[in-house]
């Protein structure tokens, strides 16, 4: 079997390390920091089969536009001079359209129906317990027009055979009895589950160690070298590093290892917040969608985990305390009896989600090299969406056939 060298170690290179083992693969984990910083550890952890729409959708640059100017708003692209983030907008903006909306909904379905799956596996398999639970997730509305769009998508979920149903206000608060509700109403997305995101990384990482996977922190690629149609070495600082076959991994850092061998990947990072609050009432016990806010609520052992927003543009260590102001106060706009205070700075967790123009990760070999996997682009889905990365990647290196078509998910697409 081959010694594969993975470049990343967040959910998806973990993922990745985990099938490769698996498959009797020798197994290298480079990552430029800590594990415990990594952009996973403050996901919602909601797996989430019913996000087929990509973020390239109808609407969305009207609806961005609209929201630049509000500073609490869940969507922000900064404004930059950056060539990147030129040329990634024009390609978001060509494909936000019903079309390639329509495109996506299978690729986007299969991927996700495959990782839920893997997840049951993957805790059955290790003995980790990351509280996987399936009871769905809620997507609350409080206008007409959202519950005409949330009704719409409903229905396109079943389509596809997802199971979805549209709620009233009394059908939502049966299921959440012990929360006040101030809503027109909920789809109830049932094919959706949820996990403790700390527990599944550090588990990973524990189960890994123990089976030979050797994972190196504080390890930042600085040098690719290449001869041919392969990458030969890679270097952290002065440490080389040989394999028959690498994966980048690196979430939003993918581009600039990737440039490393003149391959250009489209991606932006959007930052993304999230914060704790201890709920020892536990009256919330299915996780939740704040539609017209976009935040995510996660009930979290005897805790509720809320974030949001989607800030575009360059990486950078600054919060954004009108963003998180903006998350705090649209959560008594649902639940009245729910008042999380405007945590401090130390409290506030931030990542940075790799976001492709399309709103598809990338997963599978370029045209450029044999020997060198591209595993990143999730999104705000990279949590839901790792274990099926990981053992597509797994199958793309072991040459087999892969579980479901990677054909939308080419690192050469554009």
């Amino acid at each position: 079997m081959s010694k594969v060298i993975i470049i990343g170690g967040g959910i998806i290179g973990l993922s990745s390390a985990y099938y490769l083992h698996k498959a009797g693969h020798q197994v290298t984990i480079l990552d430029k920091g800590k594990l415990n910083e990594n952009c996973s550890l403050g996901n919602a952890g909601m797996i989430v089969p019913s996000h087929f729409v990509p973020l390239a959708a109808p609407g969305m640059i009207k609806q961005g536009i609209r929201w630049m100017f509000d500073s609490k708003s869940p969507f922000y692209v900064r404004p930059s001079l950056s060539p990147e983030l030129f040329s990634w907008g024009i390609k978001f903006i060509k494909k936000a359209n019903a079309r390639h909306v329509n495109e996506a909904a299978v690729p986007l379905r299969d991927i996700s129906l495959l990782s839920k799956k893997l997840y049951s596996e993957i805790a059955d398999e290790t003995g980790i317990n990351f509280g996987l639970t399936g009871n769905g997730i809620l997507a609350f509305y409080k206008t007409e027009q959202a519950a005409e769009e949330e009704a719409h998508l409903a229905e396109k979920g079943r389509e596809l055979g997802l199971d979805m149903a549209v709620l009233n206000a009394d059908e939502c608060k049966a299921l959440q009895p012990h929360l006040n509700l101030d809503v027109l109403g909920a789809v109830h997305y049932r094919c959706d589950s949820h996990i403790f995101p700390d527990a599944l990384i550090s588990g990973l990482n524990k189960y890994l160690k123990a089976n030979g996977v050797e994972i190196f922190q504080d390890h930042e690629v600085t040098r690719i070298d290449r001869s041919g149609h392969k990458v030969v070495k890679v270097f952290t600082g002065k440490q080389e590093w040989t394999a028959d076959q690498f994966v980048i991994a690196g979430g939003s850092w993918s581009p600039a290892v990737a440039k490393m061998t003149g391959i250009n990947i489209s991606l932006i990072p959007g930052k993304g917040y999230s914060f704790m609050v201890s709920e020892p009432e536990n009256r919330m016990t299915i996780p939740a969608l704040l539609t017209e806010a976009r935040v995510a609520i996660t009930p979290m052992n005897g805790q509720i985990r809320y974030g949001g927003t989607m800030e575009i543009g360059k990486t950078n260590n600054k919060i954004n305390m009108n963003r998180v102001k903006g998350i705090v106060e649209s959560v008594p706009k649902y639940f009245p009896d729910l008042h999380p205070s405007v945590p401090v700075e130390k409290d506030i967790w931030f990542g940075f989600r790799p976001a492709s123009p399309d709103g598809l990760p990338y997963i599978g070999r370029t045209g450029k090299y044999d020997n060198l996997i591209i595993a990143t682009g999730h999104g705000m889905m990279g949590l839901s969406l790792g274990p099926a990365t990981g053992r597509l990647v797994s199958e793309i290196v072991s040459e087999k056939s892969t579980a479901i078509s990677t054909s939308a998910f080419s690192p050469d697409r554009f």
